[in-house]
């Protein structure tokens, strides 16, 4: 594989690979230049066009195996009989190679583009080894005997469906085999259980036609014990086929037993182009039968030339890489693969699935901590499609904190290539694949180091988030006015809903007053600039909305949260309902005020008489004898909701005096923070690190001011008035002390001055004259 082209003794051979030998030095130059003017730029950001700077670096063996496609174009235009010589040989050499590298020996190769394709042919092809008489009667010969295809639980989701419909078999032909329910791996196929339900097939008449096997499950990267299903299958007939991930490792020098295994079954897939980062190469089965008629009949082989250029690009990129390339690749993606299960064996609070799988590629991870189950509470709803136990609870929080954990180190490390995925058994999972991925990210062993780091980072966010979640719920249950929504599918620390005066306890339906009442309170929790995330949910609008708050570290103040949230909340309502109520009075108002007008100017028709009302007469009339009337109007007071006559505003020639307005009520004191905290920090008063003079020292001085000051002007006002010979007492004197010391910190420090209260109180009513 490693000769030279030039030494190849077929002439048209020779021809393309002295062709191919300037192609490439032409890539080298053009990726040399690139290089030299752009520093390192990727050769896909000379692309114009749309697809500029958005096709990843493929690499020189990319290449090749593109340019496979386009050389298949051009070979193809040969003469049928230069044609037929060149793809036969092409594809013989790729069979070879193939079968040498992953230890299979006298095998055939299919190649095909979708991976489940050759799996379809290989059925086909058993189903034409057992029943000789398919060809000629046709699907009357399944009828009387029906076939019976295996496949594992941990089998890829559609993989059944997608064959009864590639094969025209119906539903029933698909047996399903659990996997280990007490001992070995629960990714691993029950062999006993197999056995027996073989053995039911047989007594009902129906034939046990192929059982599908896994070299690596596609979640886990679990092997099922090959070794065993081979002598079962030998045993009662059935084709064996395996297909996995775990199959690139029989390139190497160290093979597990369970995955060597494989090299005796009747047919495998390989999907060599994932494995070595190799872009539009084809999927290969590779197949054992001696039948040449049967297998062209079940489509595994083809007399047309352009069907066998199929293997034109993998034959290009195997000739390109050598076979200590290939061995590279997928050594290099083995040991990353080991270096972070080893690295994630000394984390706290991470749990590996494949410990048992110290030759597997794929590393699989979940956070896990335990923690003691509490009973929900009374004023707590599930949200819909919600388990009740405590133990789903606590599942679903973990899933809801393990898919957080995985976007976020998709983020932080993209080289990494995690993907997320949901299990049966052990819930939300992040796996690490690095032999589908490395080869075409770059993923390098500093790759690896940086996950293990940003893992490490995150996982005080994830405790502290586990442990804050019952704080808050009960800050929120014993807060009134606050209503715990318990849905632990959300990765934070929890999720509120503010209860209104007109709120339907018993509905879920929407609520459009609470919907505004949530997103004023949204808007006004996201201008705090804290280090928390709120967000408006559900998503659904058939439910009610709900404030959903994100994850936390370790210093938020749980009260302070809650306490925020039904004050702001509140206030939100109460304006609300002021607006509400002033627009209600305003229009009463406007109506009575229209009535108490035109009843002012009938009143005026009957003092002034008729003859005043005619045009030229009562113009007379007037100039003669004229009419000492008042001005009559309405005032309209806003404070005190009524209306109220403007002849004392003409007359004294100044408004009359309504009542004060009330002062708008306020929520519980804001709590002091120092210079530059944010908000729902935890208080640092309790700390040794504080000094004397710190501002923390001031603002308890301003605490203590208030309190004394308080506590004198009540006495002061129940108290008759001091003669000015008395002795001030001692509280007096301290009070005044800190006084002056409260404004001399005030002097130096201007951003600790408090607020008057009189600066926005108003004195006099508001009138509209109507």
């Amino acid at each position: 594989m490693d000769a030279p082209l030039e030494k190849i003794a077929d002439p048209t051979l020779a021809e393309m690979g002295k062709n191919l030998k300037e192609a490439m030095k032409m890539l080298e130059d053009s990726q040399r230049r690139t290089e030299e003017e752009n520093g390192k730029k990727l050769l896909s950001g000379d692309i114009p066009g749309p697809l500029q700077g958005r096709i990843q670096n493929i690499g020189e063996q990319g290449h090749i195996a593109l340019l496979g496609h386009s050389l298949g174009a051009y070979i193809s235009t040969l003469d049928k009989e230069k044609l037929r010589k060149l793809t036969t040989r092409i594809l013989s050499d790729t069979t070879l190679w193939l079968c040498r590298i992953f230890r299979y020996e006298n095998g055939c190769a299919y190649f095909h583009e979708e991976e489940r394709e050759g799996l379809a042919k290989i059925c086909r092809l058993a189903i034409h080894s057992r029943y000789e008489d398919f060809v000629v009667d046709g699907f009357n010969v399944l009828y009387n005997k029906m076939p019976v295809i295996y496949l594992s639980a941990a089998a890829r989701p559609g993989l059944g469906q997608y064959l009864c419909n590639q094969l025209g078999l119906p539903f029933p032909c698909l047996c399903r085999v659990p996997c280990n329910t007490m001992f070995g791996s629960q990714h691993q196929m029950d062999v006993a259980f197999l056995e027996k339900l073989i053995k039911d097939d047989i007594e009902q008449g129906k034939l046990p036609l192929l059982l599908v096997a896994n070299a690596g499950t596609a979640a886990v990267g679990h092997t099922d014990k090959i070794g065993r299903l081979k002598e079962l299958c030998e045993q009662y007939g059935i084709w064996l086929h395996v297909k996995g991930v775990n199959l690139a490792t029989l390139a190497l020098g160290y093979v597990s037993s369970s995955v060597l295994a494989a090299t005796k079954c009747d047919s495998m897939t390989l999907t060599p182009g994932p494995w070595l980062g190799l872009p539009a190469v084809p999927a290969v089965t590779l197949y054992k039968h001696d039948d040449p008629a049967l297998t062209l009949v079940a489509g595994l082989t083809s007399n047309k030339p352009t069907d066998k250029l199929r293997a034109l690009p993998l034959w290009l990129s195997l000739q390109y890489l050598g076979l200590d390339g290939i061995v590279e690749r997928i050594k290099h993606a083995c040991q990353l693969s080991q270096r972070l299960q080893e690295s994630l064996k000394k984390v706290n609070h991470v749990k590996i699935l494949v410990e048992d799988e110290l030759s597997s590629p794929v590393v699989v991870f979940r956070f896990f901590q335990e923690l003691p189950g509490s009973d929900p509470g009374l004023n707590a709803i599930p949200a819909p499609n919600m388990a009740l136990s405590a133990v789903s609870q606590e599942r679903h929080s973990c899933d809801a904190l393990n898919r957080w954990l995985g976007e976020q180190l998709k983020q932080l490390v993209p080289a990494s290539g995690l993907t997320v995925m949901d299990l049966e058994v052990e819930g939300t999972c992040v796996r690490f694949s690095p032999l589908t991925t490395a080869a075409v990210l770059g993923t390098r062993g500093e790759d690896v180091d940086q996950l293990v780091a940003c893992i490490q980072s995150q996982l005080p966010v994830l405790t502290c988030t586990l442990q804050l979640r019952e704080e808050f719920k009960q800050e929120v249950m014993g807060t009134a006015g606050l209503l715990y929504v318990d849905d632990p599918n959300w990765p934070g620390i929890g999720v509120v809903r503010y209860e209104h005066a007109n709120d339907d306890k018993s509905s879920l339906k929407s609520d459009p007053e609470g919907e505004k009442i949530h997103a004023g309170l949204l808007k006004k929790l996201n201008e705090l600039e804290s280090d928390l995330t709120f967000k408006m949910g559900p998503e659904y609008k058939s439910m009610k909305s709900c404030i959903y708050i994100g994850m936390a570290s370790d210093d938020i103040d749980v009260s302070e949260l809650v306490e925020t949230i039904a004050v702001t909340a509140r206030e939100i309502e109460e304006n609300s309902r002021l607006l509400e109520n002033m627009t209600e009075v305003v229009r009463k108002g406007i109506q009575e005020a229209q009535v108490q007008l035109q009843k002012a100017n009938e009143e005026r028709l009957l003092e002034e008489g008729v003859l005043r009302q005619i045009p030229v007469v009562g113009s007379v009339l007037n100039w003669f004898s004229p009419v000492q009337a008042s001005q009559k109007g309405r005032t309209f007071n806003l404070t005190a909701g009524s209306l109220e006559s403007t002849e004392h505003t003409y007359v004294y020639k100044v408004q009359g005096s309504g009542v004060t307005p009330p002062q708008t009520p306020s929520g519980a004191r804001t709590k002091q923070r120092l210079p530059g905290q944010k908000p729902f920090k935890r208080s640092l008063r309790g700390s040794d690190t504080v000094s004397e003079t710190s501002s923390v020292s001031h603002i308890e001085d301003l605490e203590k001011i208030e309190h004394l000051s308080g506590g004198q002007g009540a006495s002061e006002a129940n108290s008759p008035e001091r003669h000015p010979g008395v002795p001030t007492p001692p509280e007096a004197e301290q009070t005044g002390a800190l006084q002056d010391r409260a404004q001399h910190l005030e002097d130096d420090c201007p951003q600790m001055r408090k607020p008057r209260s009189t600066d926005l109180r108003f004195t006099q009513p508001v009138n509209s004259h109507l």
